[in-house]
């Protein structure tokens, strides 16, 4: 089966949709054509000259990154700098690019519960949920239909609420309806005639972002003609999609033994920290590159330690005397989104063949 940049970056927006992306993000295909075929891929956190040149030497046909190559745009393409200079290599040959960033971020799944992962966190929770983006499909289905239609919906994406799938509520009742017309061709009833059906009224909550699929899937599966349906915003905020996870320790350890834990399972020279308050590390607050925003949220979180990156020099001083603060790096912190997308991958097309870049992006150094 021949694969295409379009199938990969289907696969990808399958778990981290583009709509999650913040708006000032630049996520999704970059450069090049949809339609280009791709045998291999290469991955990386970030695209660099070096990257796109190791790109070439592998002979793969598109680059997935977690950070944009473009993020602010770009004016003129004289090679200049690094991005520029990669961008051109890219388009030379014909190399595309794509880039997942703060729709990987806050995706359940992505690169804060990757790290949670790592640190084989369990009891795991988003730090800052997702604003309104929920909706609600209610429906009406012959009762010897709805094992058939109600699984179409689930199967599309609806009825996931924390660790449970294919949650939905459903009551038995009567649907009124009468066809009018020479063209019409009822499921059930005459046409002309007045018609009572028993019917199951059908609910369940879905991600806005899954709208088209959800009512595709209904329509196809669902035997009427004129399938009535409505759909409702919720007020409610995601708690499976946001910002950060927190999540807990399998036992609890010493501020020490904790930090030495991080700097062996993110390979990190150098922590920076608030000062060791003599109290255990067991409730455990994450989030991948810069997080210090989230620094109230995971006070409230009622975690012992917050775990991100980019923190300035005023802001240790903040939640000094409510929370440990471990600022391991941005680099750190995101580097195994890799293996997300290589598991993402690998679960749809398992003989894809799929390269780790091994040229070093992080443009932080330590002596």
């Amino acid at each position: 089966m021949e694969i295409s940049v379009r199938d990969i970056c289907s696969y990808i927006e399958e778990f981290a949709p583009l709509s999650y992306q913040e708006p000032w993000d630049n996520c999704g295909l970059i450069l090049g054509s949809p339609e280009q075929p791709v045998q291999q891929v290469l991955l990386t956190i970030d695209v660099t000259e070096a990257v796109v040149a190791e790109a070439v030497e592998l002979q793969t046909q598109m680059i997935i990154s977690h950070h944009p190559v473009i993020l602010s745009g770009i004016k003129r393409l004289t090679g200049k700098n690094d991005t520029e200079r990669a961008v051109i290599l890219a388009i030379k040959h014909n190399i595309a690019v794509y880039a997942a960033h703060t729709n990987m971020d806050i995706v359940s799944g992505g690169v804060s519960h990757k790290m949670a992962q790592k640190l084989n966190l369990y009891n795991v929770e988003v730090l800052s949920p997702r604003g309104v983006d929920l909706s609600k499909l209610v429906t009406f289905i012959p009762k010897d239909y709805y094992p058939k239609v109600s699984g179409a919906v689930f199967e599309a994406g609806a009825g996931h609420i924390g660790n449970y799938d294919s949650c939905g509520y459903s009551v038995a009742g009567e649907g009124t309806f009468r066809a009018l017309g020479d063209q019409v061709n009822p499921f059930v009833g005459k046409p002309g005639e007045f018609h009572t059906e028993p019917e199951i009224r059908f609910e369940t909550v879905f991600p806005s972002y899954l709208k088209h699929q959800i009512i595709d899937a209904l329509l196809r599966a669902h035997p009427y003609e004129e399938v009535a349906y409505d759909i409702y915003g919720l007020q409610n905020e995601n708690h499976q999609a946001g910002l950060g996870v927190v999540g807990i320790l399998s036992s609890p350890l010493s501020e020490q033994h904790f930090l030495d834990l991080l700097k062996e399972t993110f390979l990190v020279p150098v922590i920076r920290h608030t000062h060791l308050r003599g109290r255990e590390i067991l409730r455990v607050a994450l989030c991948g590159g810069s997080g210090s925003s989230l620094l109230g949220d995971a006070i409230r979180s009622h975690a012992d330690v917050f775990v991100t990156a980019d923190f300035k020099y005023h802001q240790f001083a903040e939640g000094e005397h409510d929370i440990l603060i471990a600022d391991m790096g941005h680099f750190e912190s995101e580097q195994y989104t890799k293996e997300i997308f290589h598991e993402i991958l690998k679960k749809k097309i398992p003989n894809f063949v799929v390269h780790f870049s091994k040229v070093k992006t992080n443009p932080i150094n330590y002596i």
